[in-house]
């Protein structure tokens, strides 16, 4: 009897201490994101693709300039997709191997994507943070100044920065990630509002810790759930925004290549009958989209505390 009776005291308290880290709001947005299938299945599109990035050169025959004269100027049919000769996804009109120009296309437009991405957020969160933390003044003239650039062009802005500057990939990344960080800040300034005046704020203030300490330890991290949703969402928009800049011609330039770039070579040539050519950059353009804006998705309904 008495074990028995130990037995049920030891089930209660772990189910107790289940029932306590069920409470735990992080525990509970894991939850949810796991049970969201939309979400799952945009995170193993996306774990795909990253391998695909990482590890697809491991099984090219043909690297992504090297020419392989017998195909050279047949794209009509020697040009198509063969396991015989290595070219997996075919090659282009030069005779480039399509598939390892595809691996290198996914490199590069992810890496745009993120970078771009880490830029904005970073700027953003920063520059929201700051004005909203320290309001007044200083609130409305760095607000001023966020809606005179979104009255700009951003693509306006973005094309002449690479025509001064120039078409590297140093200047691509640096300025796809500066002309996105508006709404960011937008949105972090409106989070800081709510924030700053809770009793943790208001117990470090009275401190006398500085601001700036108080926006980085305090304010940031608890704006965390809402930035990783929209950096979620604001990498694929890097990808769109560098695939038109290339589609254009002022994106990457030869020997490098991204999808945008392989999508204009396939617009090309498709009416000589090269679907495959469009058809394997714009799968993966298209899959690698929808698997970011998936997992955006499911991030937001997780860490949405309507859902509590």
């Amino acid at each position: 009897m008495i074990i028995e009776q130990s037995k049920m005291q030891s089930l209660a308290a772990r189910m107790s201490k289940d029932e306590v880290k069920g409470r735990s709001p992080w525990a509970d947005a894991r939850k949810r994101f796991f049970r969201n299938k939309a979400a799952m299945a945009g995170l193993i599109i996306l774990i795909l693709v990253g391998l695909f990035a990482i590890f697809g050169n491991s099984f090219a025959v043909w690297s992504n300039e090297e020419l392989d004269f017998n195909v050279m100027g047949q794209v009509t049919t020697m040009g198509m997709p063969s396991l015989e000769n290595g070219h997996y996804f075919g090659t282009d009109d030069l005779g480039r191997d399509l598939y390892s120009r595809t691996v290198q296309g996914t490199q590069i437009s992810l890496m745009v994507g993120i970078v771009g991405a880490a830029i904005a957020v970073i700027v953003g969160t920063l520059y929201g943070a700051t004005a909203g933390y320290f309001g007044g003044r200083t609130d409305q003239l760095m607000m001023r100044a966020v809606d005179i650039l979104m009255s700009i062009p951003y693509m306006f802005v973005l094309i002449l920065l690479l025509v001064m500057f120039g078409r590297s990939m140093s200047m691509l990344f640096l300025g796809i990630g500066l002309i996105s960080w508006l709404d960011m800040s937008r949105i972090v300034r409106g989070q800081t509002l709510s924030l700053k005046n809770r009793e943790f704020i208001e117990a470090a203030r009275a401190t006398g810790v500085p601001g700036w300490k108080i926006i980085i330890r305090h304010i940031v991290p608890n704006l965390l759930g809402v930035v990783a949703v929209y950096a979620t969402l604001l990498v694929p928009l890097m990808i769109l925004t560098e695939s038109f800049i290339s589609f254009l011609g002022l994106g990457v330039q030869e020997p490098l290549t991204s999808w945008g770039a392989l999508i204009s070579e396939g617009a090309g040539t498709i009416n000589y009958g090269t679907l495959w050519q469009l058809a394997f950059p714009l799968f993966f353009f298209c899959i690698t989209l929808f698997g970011f804006f998936f997992v955006g998705d499911g991030l937001r309904d997780a860490l949405d505390p309507k859902e509590r």
